[in-house]
């Protein structure tokens, strides 16, 4: 399947196929006395964008950061700071990479926050993955916690194995969370306190519009118990259940999600990545009631172009 074989079919693309393409095309619409220049001009600029994005652009981290004001949120809450990241993808830190994962884990302990949240994808393809980096993942603290939910990579949705292996590749992933100290939210939710104030932080397991990714989020029962006047944060891998479940069966007031990885690669503000999503980064409302999609930290190609990794600094703010 391609998620096995990502990476030898991104450099046969990038290296061989693409390059090709536009060998034919200077052939096609360039001047005769020029194509050849034209189209050697063009495979030089594709392997080095491939090599950039390769060895420079998905070393780039940021610290990005996004403002929530709500007249719902109670007055305790005031300048409430939530770390954000999404899509780990730790099984790509092996070997010489594993230093990013650190450097991130750094970047998000020095942000100070009140609570660390992880909208999913966690791993690449397998729970044998995680175990390497658990030390580097332990270090992660927050007076609130740590909340995270599952990605559609952490579901064994690209193995071909049995029922009964995949049942057990998910156990084995909800344990990890769950040994690291993460209070991992499966369609769940938690409430926070400070004095005689709360919010509510629930999370959805994965639901999304495309074929094949995993449904298994229920908005219901993840709110379940919660009070209509309650101010609530829902965590939710992919950013397309915001309107198909979110928004028309909760009064969640704030979403978080992930999952779309800006496309990894963005010019002039376009990318890839909104042929198949309304937003793909960034925030988005629909009356008071917002949308945040995280760009992603990691990926299962380490690739990106203008289209670095990030964390996310979220300040919860009073409406006055």
């Amino acid at each position: 399947m391609i998620a096995r074989y990502a990476i030898p079919f991104f450099f046969i693309m990038g290296l061989v196929v693409a390059p090709l393409v536009f060998i034919l095309l200077c052939r096609w619409l360039a001047p005769r006395k020029i194509w050849r220049q034209a189209a050697l001009a063009c495979t030089l600029l594709i392997w080095a964008a491939v090599a950039y994005g390769y060895f420079v652009g998905f070393e780039s981290l940021e610290v990005r950061q996004f403002e929530y004001v709500s007249e719902d949120l109670p007055e305790a809450f005031d300048g409430y700071r939530i770390v954000q990241f999404s899509d780990a993808h730790v099984g790509t830190y092996t070997g010489s990479r594993q230093w990013l994962l650190q450097k991130a884990v750094d970047s998000i302990n020095a942000q100070h926050a009140d609570a660390i949240i992880f909208t999913g994808d966690l791993e690449n393809l397998h729970p044998d993955e995680l175990k390497p980096q658990a030390s580097i993942l332990r270090k992660l603290k927050a007076k609130d916690g740590i909340y995270s939910i599952l990605g559609n990579h952490d579901y064994p949705i690209y193995m071909d194995m049995e029922e009964s292996e995949k049942a057990e590749c998910i156990r084995q992933t909800i344990q990890f969370e769950k040994q690291l100290g993460w209070d991992l939210l499966l369609n769940e939710h938690r409430v926070v306190r400070r004095d005689s104030d709360s919010i509510v932080i629930a999370g959805m397991e994965n639901w999304g519009t495309l074929k094949r990714m995993p449904r298994q989020g229920d908005v219901k029962k993840t709110m379940q118990g919660v009070d209509a006047s309650s101010f609530v944060i829902m965590l939710q891998h992919d950013p397309t259940a915001w309107r198909e479940k979110v928004l028309p069966e909760c009064h969640a007031q704030l979403t978080l999600s992930g999952h779309t990885h800006g496309g990894q690669f963005s010019f002039l503000g376009w990318s890839p990545a909104s042929f198949t999503y309304d937003v793909w980064g960034g925030s988005a409302y629909e009356g008071n009631r917002a949308l945040f999609v995280s760009t992603g930290l990691g990926a299962l190609i380490p690739f990106r172009m203008n289209m670095p990794g990030e964390i996310v600094v979220i300040t919860l703010k009073r409406k006055k």
